[in-house]
């Protein structure tokens, strides 16, 4: 069996990253804007017991969490999953669809995220132009990445406190409001009527998982974690649970508060139920906790991307130049400022709705691949030890993509083939590059 030896010292990125640094990273992206508009459309779904499928899709993220705690410890080099692929499959061609998929997903979010921003959430605020708002929006996202992977996470570590802060004062508000002898806390064991349990909730189940996607992000700054073999599995499970903790609190105070019906075609579902509770909270404060939420979202999402653009490119599945770092910062500038120019095309050219559509679904291919390699590799050794996953667990988590892969729209399917379908032809004329370069040689 093949032997490899990485040592944590050999990563021309700088390790800045803390273990709680770590956890509000991931904590942060988990617990990004979805679950400030989507509240009411799983209540719409499974009626009343909407912690019923954020526990099942809590468990789901659970099961492919595990696979990228052993991958990471494992090999921590940033790339993430496409890394994963080309080690455990060694098929370029497949290795740098995992890598597009990653890259379109991030890339897609934070251009919706930057229209979200730009729109009725500042709305509240200040009348300006959605667009080029959220072009400026990018922008200032793009130096703070550039600045520094210190910076950038200090800046996270506040916001997710607010938007955490944010939460846990809904769950308190429906709390008093029930203590207070108002609201129907029966609602909160109550299905769709006329729906079979079992369906509402795997309908629901989708919606709620995209709420817990954010944690694979975390993978392509591995090489800049300290100690990334003993913080990583800690930070990764640990910030899940919480995450679970506070969607939970959130779905049971949002439906004893408000009936499903007045929930789900709500686009502030957390300011109505805020409202009904029938205490003194200006609209504003929440308007503000979603701008930082979604402001949040996106400096993860574009940290991502610029990194695993970076570690696609020193593994030789994108051009070399995207590995160029900052001399002082240490941060791989060029990588950054192509994500964002890719990001930026995007918000122009797409409304909110097309650019969310495909991110779940670019995700599962992504998370597919990784629970396969988890299990391919397990016959490659590595010198330091390492967190490692019980063989049904990823077993377990191939079957939970797959059930949620059955539930997507044709629409959907046919968006994110035509991304794959970009990215092969970029894979091809990069390839043809190559052989033209090799041949002038």
């Amino acid at each position: 069996m093949k032997t490899t030896a990485f040592v944590a010292g050999e990563s021309r990125l700088k390790r800045a990253i803390t273990g709680p640094a770590l956890f509000l990273f991931i904590l942060g992206d988990v617990l990004g804007a979805g679950v400030y508009a989507l509240v009411g459309k799983m209540a719409g779904e499974a009626g009343g017991a909407v912690w019923v499928p954020l526990l099942v899709a809590l468990g789901f993220a659970m099961l492919t969490a595990a696979s990228y705690a052993e991958l990471v410890t494992k090999y921590p080099k940033a790339g993430g999953a496409a890394v994963f692929a080309e080690r455990a499959f060694g098929i370029p061609l497949l290795s740098f669809l995992v890598g597009f998929c990653m890259l379109a997903a991030g890339v897609t979010s934070a251009a919706g995220l930057s229209l979200a921003f730009g729109g009725d959430y500042l709305g509240a605020f200040l009348d300006t132009p959605a667009v080029p708002t959220a072009l400026v929006f990018l922008a200032v996202i793009a130096l703070l990445n550039a600045r520094g992977i210190k910076e950038s996470l200090g800046a996270n570590a506040v916001m997710t406190v607010m938007e955490v802060s944010g939460l846990i004062f809904v769950v308190v508000l429906a709390a008093r409001f029930v203590m207070a002898g108002q609201g129907e806390p029966a609602r909160a064991l109550e299905f769709t009527p006329g729906v079979s349990p079992a369906i509402a909730v795997l309908g629901a189940a989708l919606i709620a998982f995209y709420s817990f996607v954010g944690f694979e992000v975390s993978a392509n700054v591995a090489e800049e974690v300290k100690d990334v073999r003993r913080n990583y599995p800690r930070a990764l499970f640990s910030a899940l649970l919480v995450a679970g903790l506070v969607y939970v609190g959130v779905g049971v105070a949002a439906t004893v508060v408000l009936s499903p019906d007045a929930l789900v075609d709500s686009s502030a579902p957390l300011l109505d139920v805020v409202r009904a509770t029938g205490y003194a909270v200006p609209d504003g404060l929440f308007a503000a906790v979603a701008l930082v939420a979604v402001a949040n979202g996106a400096l993860l999402t574009m940290i991502m991307a610029s990194r695993l653009a970076y570690g696609m490119a020193d593994e030789g599945l994108l051009p070399s130049m995207l590995t160029k770092v900052l001399p002082g910062r240490r941060t791989p500038w060029l990588a950054i400022m192509v994500t964002t120019l890719l990001a930026m095309i995007l918000t122009v050219t797409g409304t909110l709705t097309a650019l969310a559509e495909t991110v779940v679904l670019l995700l599962l291919f992504v998370f597919m691949s990784t629970n396969v390699a988890v299990l391919v590799l397990r016959k490659d050794k590595v010198d330091e030890p390492h967190f490692q996953t019980p063989t049904i667990l990823p077993i377990l988590a191939i079957l939970s993509c797959l059930l949620l892969l059955s539930q997507q729209s044709g629409g959907t399917w046919l968006r994110a083939a035509l991304l794959m379908s970009i990215g092969a032809v970029l894979y091809a004329l990069g390839r043809w590059q190559k052989r033209r370069k090799a041949t002038a040689d």
